[in-house]
């Protein structure tokens, strides 16, 4: 979700700037900064940016400058000559001397300057340049969106390859696991001086037992969650959140199998994929 995108154009004198920067978060979480001129225009441009950024913390920025010595008020001279009549009257009536600098003494008083347009007035035609700014940022914040996006791709099918490659080693230790299980008990037995027991009993409980730590059903989930989210990286725009769930259930079945291994090598593996899956966890909050 993390992005930057900038786009300018210049119109009568003016050259207007869009800025739009992104961040993750779960939700549309959209600020809009804009020249008290374009304060008219902030509902229009807050829609059209949340119709294509769905979620993250969202920052769009909207500059005006003039340039090529254009500027936005002129000397107010009409007025001035209004002031410097009475200034000079005012002199010969109270017999004082007339100011030395007259330009800084015109210049400083109110309404000197005037604004060539009112500054809370728009053209249409402006109107359009920065909603065509706007618009031109936004989309490359998507572009940059874009490629962080298929990078992850990637990098997601990088992990749950090796996580893959982790549960298909997981078959040959699951097999020769239960006979060391038996093996192991019977000899604790043995060690019990005086001890008889039921060996059909026995059989029955260690059955039970082995049963207990059966992880085949947290195998086929797995796989289950592994290939689901392969599929829904391939399904495109906005999945974020799922890949989130999908990455959370796949944590349940590792985790329940390393409860259930009670071997060395299984709970090697099982350390292995949990550490693939911290790495998908903490890239898929990028994912939009």
């Amino acid at each position: 979700m993390t992005g930057f995108g900038k786009a300018e154009k210049v119109i009568n004198g003016k050259k207007i700037t869009a800025e739009v920067k992104s961040l993750n978060s779960k939700q549309l979480d959209l600020s809009v900064r804009l020249p008290q001129s374009y304060r008219g225009l902030e509902l229009d441009l807050r829609n059209s940016v949340s119709k294509v950024l769905l979620r993250g913390k969202v920052d769009l920025y909207v500059f005006c400058e003039a340039i090529d010595g254009a500027a936005p008020v002129s000397v107010n001279t009409p007025l001035l000559k209004v002031y410097k009549q009475q200034i000079e009257q005012m002199s010969q009536e109270l017999g004082i001397a007339e100011p030395s600098d007259w330009y800084a003494t015109l210049l400083r008083l109110p309404d000197a300057l005037k604004a060539d347009t009112n500054p809370d007035e728009i053209s249409d035609e402006e109107t359009a340049a920065v909603g065509e700014v706007v618009s031109q940022a936004v989309q490359a914040l998507v572009d940059f969106r874009t490629q962080e996006g298929n990078r992850l791709c990637g990098f997601f099918e990088e992990k749950i390859a090796a996580i893959q490659q982790l549960l298909n080693e997981v078959a040959p230790y699951e097999e020769s696991r239960v006979e060391k299980i038996k093996a192991r008990i019977l000899d604790s037995l043995q060690h019990l001086e005086g001890v008889d027991y039921d060996k059909n009993r026995f059989e029955q409980e260690l059955i039970f037992y082995i049963e207990k730590l059966d992880i085949t059903e947290e195998k086929l989930r797995l796989q289950n969650h592994l290939n689901y989210f392969l599929e829904t990286l391939e399904k495109g725009h906005a999945q974020g959140k799922k890949l989130g769930f999908i990455s959370q259930e796949m944590g349940r079945e590792i985790n329940t199998m390393g409860s259930k291994a009670n071997q060395a090598e299984l709970q090697k593996i099982v350390v292995g994929m949990k550490d693939h899956l911290e790495q998908i966890k903490e890239q898929v909050l990028n994912v939009l």
